[in-house]
C-alpha cells in the first residue's frame, strides 16, 4: 500500500466488521484497525491518522465518548462514526462536542462509504491547506490577496470544460456545449446520469464558467445523511436547537452565499425535507434550526441524481414543484459504455493523477492495455476506471502497465475467443484492414503522447504534413 494514500483507522470490536470495511477501502486508503478505544488511542500515538472511522457500540467506551477524547488530543483527524438507527439519538446529542464530521448508518453501502471517506480525505487536505495559509499570511494582507487570487485562478483552470477529457466524437461534447452556454445565466441546473459519470466535475465547470466564479463552490451529498442532520448541514442551527447543539453552526447555504451549492443525490431526500428545501429556493431565505428569523441567501443551485426523477414525480415520491424549481436546465451525462472513444483519454488523465500519488512518474499503458480498457463496459463508470488504473499502478514493477495487470473482467473484455487481443476487424480487403491497423497505431500514439503531433510524427517516421493528412483521412483530428 502506498504511503501516499490517506490513512484511515477503523475502530470496531467485531473482526468481521473490520475486514468488511477494510475490503471496501483498501484500494483508496492505507487502512489500520483497532478493536477498542484504548487500542485505537495507542495506534494514533504512534501512527499519523487522517481519518478515524469508529463504531458507536463498543464495550467500555462508546464511539461518541472516544471521539470526544480524539477531538482534544488529535483535533486535525477527521472523525466519522458508524451506527444503527437505534443509536442515532446518542450520536446527534454528542455530534458537536465530539466534532463528528459525518455519521454512517448501518447497513452501509460500499460505494457510499467510499464516497464519504473520499470526502473526508478532501476535507483533511483542505483543513491543512487552510492552516498553512493562515500561518503564512497572518501578518501579510497583500500576500493573502495574491495567494487567494492564485488559488482562484488555479481552481478555474482545473475546473474548465476543456479539462473534461473527451474525444472529438464524444456525446459529452454536446452536453458541455450546452452547459457552457447556460453557465453565465442564473438558472438552476439538474444533472442526471449514472453514479460515477462525473456529475460533480460538470457542476464545478459550470460554477467556474459563471459570474459566481469568485464565490464558493459547496458540495453536499444529500443521500448520506438523515433529515435532521441534512437540515442542519444545509441551513445551520443555533446553540441549543437540539440536544448536543453546543454552539451555533453556519449552514452550507450561507457558506455558499454569492456562489454555488451542489446538491448531489437529491433524489434520495425525503418528502418532508423536500418541502423545506422548496421553501428555501422559492423565498431565497433559509432558517437555521432553532432560529426565530430567516436569513437571505444568494445561491445558485445545481442538483444531481442517478434516479429517474420524472418517474419519481409521477409516483409521488418526489415533489413536482421542487422538480421544476431544480430543473431549469437538464443535462444528462452518458455512461462510459456509451463513450468508448473517451475511455483512453480519461484513463490517461487518471494515470497522470496516479503517477503523483504512487511516485511512478514514468508509468505508461501498453497498446494492449488501452484496447482492453476500451472494450470493457465499465458499469461503475469513471470511478471503476480510476480503481483499475490505481490497481495497475500498485501492481506494476516497472513503468509499463501491461494488460496482465488488469482485473480479469477488464482483461477478458479485450480478447477474442482464442485469447488474442484483436487488432482490427476481420472483414474487408487487405488494404482496408491495414488502414484500420494504421489508424489504431496513430490514435494510440497520440493518446500516449497527449496529442503532441510533432513527437508523434517523429516516433512514427512521418512528416507533420504527412501525419496531418492521415489524421484527416481517418477522422482522428481533435478539436483545439
Amino acid at each position: 500500500m502506498s504511503a501516499a494514500l490517506p490513512v484511515v483507522l477503523i475502530v470496531d470490536d467485531e473482526v468481521r466488521s473490520q475486514e468488511a470495511l477494510r475490503r471496501a477501502l483498501e484500494e483508496d486508503f492505507t487502512v489500520l484497525t483497532a478493536g477498542s478505544a484504548d487500542e485505537a488511542a495507542a495506534t494514533m500515538a504512534r501512527e499519523f491518522v487522517h481519518i478515524l472511522l469508529c463504531d458507536q457500540r463498543m464495550p467500555g467506551t462508546s464511539g461518541v465518548d472516544f471521539l470526544k477524547q480524539v477531538r482534544v488530543q488529535w483535533p486535525d483527524t477527521v472523525r466519522i462514526i458508524i451506527s444503527g438507527f437505534t443509536e442515532a439519538e446518542d450520536i446527534i446529542a454528542g455530534i458537536n462536542e465530539a466534532g463528528i464530521w459525518q455519521y454512517i448508518l448501518k447497513p452501509w453501502h460500499p460505494e457510499q462509504l467510499l464516497l464519504t471517506l473520499r470526502g473526508a480525505a478532501d476535507l483533511w487536505r483542505l483543513q491543512q491547506a487552510n492552516q498553512r495559509l493562515t500561518l503564512e499570511l497572518r501578518d501579510s494582507p497583500e500576500v493573502l490577496k495574491k495567494r487567494v487570487k492564485e488559488k482562484r485562478g488555479q481552481a478555474r483552470a482545473e475546473a474548465a470544460f476543456s479539462r473534461l477529457a473527451r474525444s472529438a466524437q464524444s456525446p459529452l461534447n454536446e452536453v458541455c456545449r450546452i452547459a457552457e452556454r447556460v453557465a453565465p445565466h442564473e438558472m438552476s441546473i439538474l444533472i442526471t446520469g449514472e453514479s460515477g459519470t462525473g456529475k460533480e466535475l460538470l457542476a464545478r465547470a459550470v460554477h467556474y464558467a459563471s459570474r459566481r466564479a469568485d464565490g464558493a463552490f459547496v458540495v453536499e451529498n444529500c443521500g448520506a445523511l438523515p433529515d435532521t442532520l441534512l437540515e442542519s448541514e444545509l441551513f445551520g442551527h443555533k446553540r441549543g436547537a437540539y440536544t448536543g447543539a453546543f454552539e451555533d453552526r453556519v449552514g452550507l447555504f450561507q457558506q455558499a452565499d454569492g456562489g454555488t451549492i451542489f446538491l448531489d443525490e437529491i433524489g434520495e431526500t425525503s418528502p418532508a425535507f423536500q418541502v423545506k428545501l422548496l421553501r428555501a429556493l422559492q423565498e431565497g431565505e433559509i432558517r437555521a434550526l432553532g432560529s426565530p428569523r430567516p436569513v437571505s441567501v444568494d445561491v445558485r443551485v445545481i442538483a444531481a441524481t442517478n434516479r429517474d426523477l420524472e418517474a419519481d414525480v409521477r409516483s409521488g415520491r418526489f415533489r413536482e414543484d421542487l422538480y421544476y424549481r431544480l430543473a431549469g436546465m437538464k443535462l444528462h451525462l452518458p455512461p462510459l459504455r456509451e463513450r468508448p472513444a473517451d475511455i483512453a483519454l480519461i484513463a490517461m488523465e487518471l494515470l497522470d493523477q496516479g503517477r503523483k500519488q504512487t511516485a511512478k512518474p514514468g508509468a505508461q499503458f501498453t497498446p494492449e492495455t488501452l484496447r482492453c480498457l476500451e472494450a470493457h463496459a465499465w458499469p461503475g463508470n469513471v470511478r471503476e476506471l480510476q480503481n483499475e488504473v490505481m490497481r495497475m499502478l500498485a501492481l506494476a514493477e516497472g513503468d509499463w502497465l501491461a494488460a496482465d495487470l488488469l482485473s480479469p473482467a477488464v482483461r477478458d473484455a479485450g480478447v477474442d475467443n482464442d485469447g488474442e487481443v484483436q487488432l482490427a476487424a476481420d472483414d474487408g480487403s487487405l488494404r482496408e484492414r491495414m488502414e484500420r491497423i494504421e489508424a489504431e497505431v496513430i490514435r494510440e500514439t497520440l493518446i500516449r503522447l497527449r496529442g503532441n503531433k510533432s513527437r508523434a510524427a517523429e516516433e512514427l517516421g512521418l512528416s507533420r504534413v504527412g501525419l496531418r493528412s492521415k489524421l484527416a483521412r481517418y477522422g482522428l483530428e481533435q478539436p483545439e
